[in-house]
């Protein structure tokens, strides 16, 4: 180990060579020291660190003419440090800022660089993140000249209107740092200003970096630069592009960036005169940078990484989780079973005192002048030496305080036997040691814990259960403790979560009283009673309290003695925390019982001064230290200021965490540098110990003619198997570990297997050691269940015969016992993770990144590994803390290369990669991380990392396979099948409308404007109509006879300018004159086509919808109001679409009252009586043609089913434009003389209790809204429930409120609707849903009469087939399915196969037709394609009634016959809308519905307001907007990923977080995800994180 030299340029050209540094004087080494210290404790960032030591070093180095002096030191040191004494072994240059001292292992650098080396470099796509996520502020500094691809968007870049060093590297993988050096060198050689400024964070000039960068530029790079230009400024025009024509309700105001691209039925995207855009078959712009990134990341998945699957395929619903065969070459233990191994015996020791109370007293009144314990403060100072004597007259007097002064009530508040909370700081070992022999003296069971800091510590609150459940009732703690701990108001010492109460008393020499001349404490022999309780912290992150009993204390004490050879009145060092473990064992119980004297260092001196233990054994010239391999690693880092230091005294350095296997690193390279300063080889005794067993195995000093110790290179492809094979050949994966001594006296120690019976292992195996012996913990306090488990285990041989009737202690340590009998730890249990079959232990994990170049990227070696679990398997994620002065790109390139060495080497793949900032992971009491807590963090999704990567393509091995489509059955033998099944023909009809006899007046007139004319004079003055503004007044009202009167007057002024039959656009707000000018178009024979108006703080987006809408219908001229007609005209509307190709605009705001000429009459109903234009979910602009005929028969039907007639009013809270919104709004009051009060849902946006309070005031009994309305009263009002009762609101009036939707039913938002507002009356069968589509816009619609709406539960799994498996409420994978409404009569549904339009029977999945007098006639497109879509309208079943004719609706679902029975006495049949079926994700040979997903994902996270998903060349992208703070963005990543793939077995691609309000929405609420999916592609969403799964 002594020659290996620690590899990486970086270490270098930190440190002055050994050549340099003896020429400097001693004032600028100690400078420089002090600057090391500070950047190794993160006190100044690097570049401060660099600039300082630049100016210190600056006079001393000749400069070389025009290249920056600081890349000039770097580049001599390279140079000269190679050449300065290539022998020496004292060479080991270390970077003095890391903190990877559990961990680093030259050998294990070396095998990690030899593994990364093997990888070519890979194209990985960077995560692209907002500016203002970036948490560091310095990282502009230490960019590369390629900052654009890390964190701007080219959004940003072309807004600034700066197109130049966007992307220089794209094209060919990130160039390391270095080489981002070198080129930052040749390309300033030119000018030596230019290389002062491009290398000096200070002044980065734009100029220099373009200069650096095109000099850096090879030509292949430049192309592609160039290309990545074009692709922008294409970009630009093709985001001219016809957007979205149903507007934006609710979050217009935020739809102020990004135009939205909707295609025609026929028409391609990108028509609107800008072809300059090649495309992909799927409309995608080939050149955004998404697209590249996209392509990066199939590149990377290209590989195949899974294991050969069993070939099976079950068509079963369970759908089988692969499950992993094991490997049948995997290494099998081979050697016999071991037997237990026995230490020797426990000396007998003349005079050992019988207790430890003994022995204190022994030594306080024998020897009271003899020190015991030293304090040192924060310089290293000696503050306080504690005699025996002391040490046992302030126990005295403060076990006489306890069981005598205090008091509740007149009774003592203690008893003998009760347990005490210890609370003490790290800093004062000397008010420890009284308390805790206070307490032994007192017969009192003291419980020492940590100093909780705040309120919400990692891991208090486990601490307060722990002293809960031991019914501490008491704390004791210094008086300087006490004053910082938090207070409360009345100035005592807060309650802590999860705390009980307790009192706090401070045990300074004021607060205790002497006891009287015949108090004596009593001294006891020991006893099994408790002593003391050890806390300790499992995996979970529960905390135990470990009971030690008085005789085990004693027993232990001796045990220690005796391995380690203890004297009276030796001297001993102790680094560690003295309140538990090694610590306490020996520096306060071992030491008392031997008459030691305790130099006891504090951690907080250890941070200012790392050598300080050292040179507290050279000043007392100390025989023993105990110290972890951290102290041993940061001293190093330190020790060139001390050449006067000596460490022959020691005797015994103990290394209290040997059983690390990367202990050896540390303890080797402490040898290397201080063998030259008297330290002996064999002195450094590594020891195994546990919380449980306490000491299991030591290794003994020299004098006591041990064997010599003992070093193990085992594979760790083996160790994963759990099998030991010394290896041989492949010297990259392995783990080198060292003996941690002989078992202890007096204890027998056995191996057993970890999971199931402990059988005892075989030789060659590594399982978990087991104690048993006089001196270990006896259980853990209040939990018998786990105190049989681990410290009463039996182990047992192959046969099943138990090997002794001793009881065992289970230790947590894995390991194996070697050859002479030496113990080996591999791992500890903690640590241990599963995946799929094979072991891996953490540390292990933690080791290998930290190689991979640790002292750039991780805060002082801050890493926790902890494995979580995610579709059956555990799942590695790695969290490492990242250095201030770490850049985007240079730390994405460190995530890349730690996945690919922990790859190689540990042959595992890592589910998730993240970095965190600096200080910011939870930490442990003394500066280690607290892993529980992060763990839990990152599953709360409260880790707030910086930076992530997660690969969960490479480790989710065990998904289903993907479904294959079996060759289709034929649609007759479907229909045999079903017949012979029992099974219906899954056929459902409303009622006939020719039976039914009303007196329907309306019924004789053919066309709706003759109904118009006989209501105006029948009725003159029946009120139809009646708008209510945003305050709840009437904005205005129409008769029969006033709407007659200004239809005919719009009429009038039409009939002289147009023809009839021209096409006619309204660009109304929702109003009377919408109505009025549509009846006064169908007068004079035009057909009208209603368009929303464009919003006016929105021109940009919704602008080019009108245009576009007025243009596909060839509307030759728009009528409007003048407001309108201003805005059409604008200079603001000319900057979004082109403003002289609008066709003729009228404003019928005040047009004359003329004698109208004769009414137009059409010759047949069958003409076309009006357009109806809407855009689907998938962005498709779809107008249909409605005939005179659909129209009467639409309105009749709903006359029917919702039982209207004159004297009745409704009210309609929907939007007037198109579907069933438009057909309420202007036809059926005009058909069933009804009164419609009409509340626009604009208005609700400035008043929520609009819609209800207008219910509630007309006492209305039918009305309607839609999604987004009810969605907006459950957010706007659901903690308004009282102040709306108080305003007299009340919902009992209303018998059906209906949502029109064209959606399958969102359950739970008329779920949550229906009970927020029981309370004002509603009653929960009211509330139902209507089911519309492009081909017919009412074909369901829950009406007043029949059967309340149905709700069944489905196995979504099953849907993923195409099935439809029913299952119980509540079972897992279920989904609640709701029926639409009841059909509406004259309506005839069926379900039919999609791909052989075969029927179907009852139950089964397929695509709703319908049939009916009011389906429309047909798409209205552009290019006459009709026949394109023709079988939507008209198509036949290609079996069994093939007569009739259908039009198909695009959506899935199916009919079941209900035990209901219907109006006409009939057995109900129900339809259950499932989904659009061109939202349909085809994934893995599966269907999936979005909305399934986005539940889930919504579900995920608290700040997951809204999601959208969408496919792109087969990834799945899910798209989330984030409420709340932007530094949430990154822990909704991996949250996103576990959830999809637990509920759904998908992987997810590509997760992208956006503001609120990015996700489009039209008027229905429906969410436009199409638009979403080009805004992503053509990189308009101003995304604040996009991660590519790798």
């Amino acid at each position: 180990m002594a020659e290996r030299t620690s590899t990486g340029l970086l270490t270098m050209m930190l440190e002055p060579t050994p050549a340099v540094a003896m020429t400097l004087p001693a004032e600028v080494r100690e400078k420089l020291a002090e600057l090391e210290l500070e950047l190794s404790e993160g006190d100044i960032t690097q570049k401060g660190y660099e600039k300082k030591r630049g100016k210190l070093l600056a006079p001393y180095i000749p400069q070389i003419q025009g290249v920056d002096p600081s890349l000039q030191i770097d580049n001599r040191i390279q140079a000269s440090s190679q050449a300065v004494h290539p022998g020496s072994k004292h060479n080991k240059s270390r970077a003095p800022n890391t903190r990877d001292e559990r961990f680093r292992s030259d050998l294990h650098t070396e095998a990690v660089q030899a593994a990364l080396a093997k990888y070519k470099e890979r194209k990985m796509p960077m995560p692209s993140k907002r500016r203002s996520v970036l948490v560091q502020s310095s990282v502009e500094a230490c960019t590369p000249p390629d900052t654009s691809s890390a964190s701007e968007d080219e959004g940003s870049l072309r807004r600034q209107g700066r197109l130049a060093t966007s992307t220089p590297y794209q094209g060919h993988g990130h160039p390391a740092v270095e080489h981002w050096f070198n080129r930052v060198i040749q390309g300033s050689s030119t000018s030596s200003s230019a290389s002062s400024t491009s290398s000096h964070p200070g002044g980065r000039s734009v100029t220099t970096t373009n200069t650096t960068a095109h000099a850096a530029l090879n030509a292949n790079a430049a192309a592609t630069a160039l290309a990545d230009l074009m692709a922008h400024t294409q970009l630009d025009n093709h985001s001219a592009a016809p957007p979205d024509v149903t507007g934006l309700l609710e979050r217009s105001s935020r739809h102020t960036e990004r135009p939205q691209v909707a295609s025609v039925r026929g028409v391609s995207r990108g028509y609107n005169h800008h072809t300059t855009v090649m495309e992909t078959a799927d409309g995608v712009p080939v050149n955004s940078r998404v697209s590249s990134k996209i392509q990066q990341l199939l590149n990377t998945l290209k590989r195949p990484k899974r294991p050969p699957l069993r070939e099976f395929f079950v068509d079963d619903f369970e759908e089988l989780l692969d499950v992993q065969e094991p490997d049948p070459n995997q290494p099998k233990p081979e050697g016999q079973q071991m037997s237990p191994l026995e230490g020797e015996h426990l000396g007998v020791v003349n005079k050992w005192p019988p207790s430890l109370p003994a022995a204190l007293q022994r030594w306080g009144t024998t020897q009271p002048k003899s020190p015991c314990l030293t304090a040192l403060d924060n310089a290293g100072k000696p503050v306080y030496t504690l005699t025996y004597g002391k040490l046992w007259t302030r126990s005295q007097k403060l076990a006489y305080t306890l069981l005598n002064k205090l008091s509740t009530r007149n009774e003592p508040l203690l008893m003998p036997g009760d347990r005490v909370a210890l609370v003490f700081p790290n800093n004062d070992p000397v008010m420890f040691m009284v308390a805790f022999y206070g307490c032994l003296l007192a017969e009192l069971v003291p419980v020492p814990i940590e100093v909780p800091l705040t309120r919400k510590d990692a891991g208090s609150q486990q601490i307060g259960f722990l002293l809960g459940s031991c019914g501490v009732t008491l704390a004791l703690t210094t008086d300087a403790c006490q004053k910082g701990l938090p207070k409360a108001q009345t100035g005592e010492v807060a309650t802590f979560k999860g705390w009980p109460r307790l009192l706090w008393f401070v045990t300074d020499g004021k607060h205790v009283v002497k006891p009287p001349k015949d108090w004596h404490p009593p001294i006891r022999e020991a006893s099994n009673d408790i002593a003391y309780i050890e806390y300790k912290t499992s995996k979970e992150g529960s905390t135990m309290g470990i009971t030690v009993s008085h005789s085990a204390m004693l027993a232990h004490c001796h045990a220690l003695t005796q391995a380690c050879c203890y004297t009276e009145a030796e001297t001993i060092t102790n680094v560690l925390d003295f309140k538990r473990e090694a610590g306490l064992w020996h520096g306060v119980l071992t030491s008392v019982m031997n008459r030691m004297h305790v130099i006891s260092i504090p951690y907080s001196l250890m941070k200012v001064n790392p050598l300080s233990w050292i040179q507290k054994v050279h000043t007392y010239k100390a025989r023993v230290a105990v110290v972890k391999s951290r102290d041993m690693h940061w001293s190093l880092l330190a020790q060139r200021d001390q050449r006067d230091i000596s460490l022959s005294s020691l005797r015994m350095l103990i290394v209290a965490d040997g059983a690390n296997p990367w202990s050896i690193s540390s303890c080797d390279a402490f040898l290397n540098v201080f063998q030259a300063r008297g330290l002996r080889p064999e002195v450094i005794c590594p020891c195994a110990s546990s919380s449980e067993a306490m000491t299991v195995a030591i290794r003994r000093p020299p004098e006591m003619g041990v064997p010599p110790p003992g070093k193990a290179v085992l594979s760790m492809g083996g160790l994963s198997h759990s099998v030991i094979r010394v290896d041989t050949e492949e010297k990259l994966s392995v783990l080198t570990v060292q003996d941690v001594g002989q078992v202890m006296p007096g204890a027998v120690v056995c191996v057993v297997r970890v999971e199931g019976t402990p059988y005892l292992c075989q030789t060659d195996e590594v399982g978990e050691i087991c104690v048993s012996s006089g001196s270990t913990g006896v259980a853990y306090y209040g939990l018998p269940g786990m105190t049989k488990n681990v410290f009463e285990t039996i182990p047992v041989i192959s046969s099943g015969v138990p090997i002794s009737d001793r009881p065992f202690t289970r230790t947590s340590l894995l390991g194996f016992v070697g050859p002479d009998n030496l113990v080996f730890v591999v791992g500890k249990m903690d640590g241990l993770m599963v995946v799929s079959g094979r072991r891996h232990n953490a540390d292990d994990v933690v080791a290998t990144a930290l190689a991979v170049e640790p002292m750039k990227f991780v805060y002082r070696g801050r890493i926790a590994v902890f494995s979580v679990s995610v579709l059956h398997d555990e799942r590695i994620v790695v969290v490492a803390e990242q250095r201030p002065d770490a850049s985007e790109e240079d730390s994405f390139q460190w995530m890349s290369r730690v996945l690919q060495a922990i790859d190689s080497i540990h042959q595992v793949g890592v589910y998730c990669l993240a970095l965190v900032p600096a200080n910011t992971l939870p930490k442990a009491p003394l500066g280690g991380i607290h892993i529980s807590e992060t763990k839990q963090r990152f599953l709360e999704g409260a880790l707030h990392p910086c930076n992530v990567l997660m690969c969960p393509h490479t480790c989710v091995t065990n998904l289903p396979k993907p479904r294959q489509k079996q060759p289709e059955v034929g649609p007759a033998s479907m229909i045999v099948g079903n017949l012979v099944a029992g099974k219906r023909i899954a056929q459902a009809c409303g009622r006939d409308v020719a039976q039914l006899e009303d007196n329907d007046q309306a019924r004789k007139f053919l066309y709706i404007q003759d109904v118009l004319q006989w209501r105006a004079q029948a009725t003159p003055d029946h009120p139809l109509f009646l708008v209510l503004n945003a305050k709840g007044t009437v904005a205005s009202t129409a008769s029969c006879l006033q709407l007659h009167k200004r239809a005919e007057r719009v009429a009038t002024a039409l009939m002289g300018r147009l023809n009839t039959g021209d096409h006619v656009a309204l660009v109304y707000p929702p109003g009377i004159d919408l109505i009025a000018t549509f009846y006064g178009c169908l007068y004079a024979g035009c057909v009208p086509v209603t368009v929303r108006p464009p919003h006016p703080q929105n021109l940009a987006t919704t602008l080019p919808t009108v245009k576009m809408i007025v243009e596909v219908s060839k509307s030759v001229c728009i009528l409007t109001t003048q407001a309108i007609m201003k805005l059409l005209k604008s200079k603001e509307a000319a900057a979004a679409v082109d403003i002289k190709s609008w066709p003729m605009v009228l404003d019928t705001d005040d047009l004359p009252r003329k004698k109208s000429p004769q009414m137009y009459k059409p010759p047949t109903p069958e003409m076309l009586a009006y357009l109806d234009f809407s855009v689907s979910t998938t962005g498709i602009l779809a107008g249909v043609k409605m005939s005179h005929a659909a129209t009467s028969a639409l309105c009749r039907s709903i006359k029917l089913q919702c039982e209207l007639y004159p004297s009745r009013q409704i009210a309609i809270c929907l939007d007037p434009y198109c579907g069933l919104g438009f057909a309420l709004w202007c036809l059926c009051s005009v058909y069933s003389g009804h009164q419609s009060i009409l509340v626009p849902p604009l208005e609700l946006e400035s008043n929520a209790s609009l819609w209800l309070a207008a219910v509630s005031q007309y006492k209305v009994r039918v009305t309607f809204c839609s999604y987004s309305v009810m969605e907006m009263c459950t957010k706007g009002l659901g903690s308004q429930t009282e102040a709306l009762r108080l305003r007299n609101v009340n919902l009992s009036c209303v018998r059906t409120c209906m949502v029109v939707a064209e959606e399958r039913p969102r359950i739970a938002l008329t779920q949550s609707f229906s009970k927020i507002f029981k309370d004002l009356g509603l009653s929960p069968r009211a509330v139902s849903t209507t089911f519309g589509c492009r081909v017919n816009v009412a074909i369901c619609l829950q009406g007043t009469a029949g059967p309340d709406p149905t709700t069944v539960y489905v196995d979504m799994r099953a849907l993923r087939h195409d099935r439809v498996r029913l299952v119980e409420r509540g079972s897992p994978h279920s989904l609640p399915l709701m029926e639409s409404g009841k059909i509406l009569p004259g309506v005839k549904v069926i379900i039919a196969n999609t791909e052989t339009k075969g029927p179907l029977g009852d139950s089964h999945l397929g695509e709703v037709w319908v049939s009916s007098p009011h389906n429309a006639t047909g798409y209205y497109t552009v290019y006459g394609e009709e026949a394109l879509h023709a079988d939507h309208f008209n198509t036949k079943l290609s079996f069994g009634d093939t007569q009739t004719v259908w039009a198909r609706t695009g959506y899935l679902g199916f009919l079941r016959r209900t035990e209901l029975t219907d109006a006409s006495g009939e057995r109900h049949d129900a339809l259950y809308v499932v989904g659009s079926l061109d939202e349909t994700l085809e994934l893995r040979g599966m269907r999936y519905h979005p909305i399934d997903i986005e539940t889930s994902v919504i579900r995920s996270h608290k700040s997951i307001a809204e999601c959208a998903v969408f496919t792109w060349t087969n990834l799945l992208v899910v798209v989330v907007e984030l409420e709340g703070s932007e530094q949430e963005a990154l822990d909704l990543v991996a949250l996103v990923t576990n959830v999809v793939l637990e509920e759904h077995y998908l992987i997810v691609g590509v997760v992208v977080v956006v503001d609120p309000g990015v996700i489009p929405i039209n008027s229905r609420g429906e969410k436009q995800r199409m638009h979403l999916r080009d805004g992503f592609l053509a990189d308009q969403l101003d995304p604040i994180y996009v991660a590519y799964n790798m």
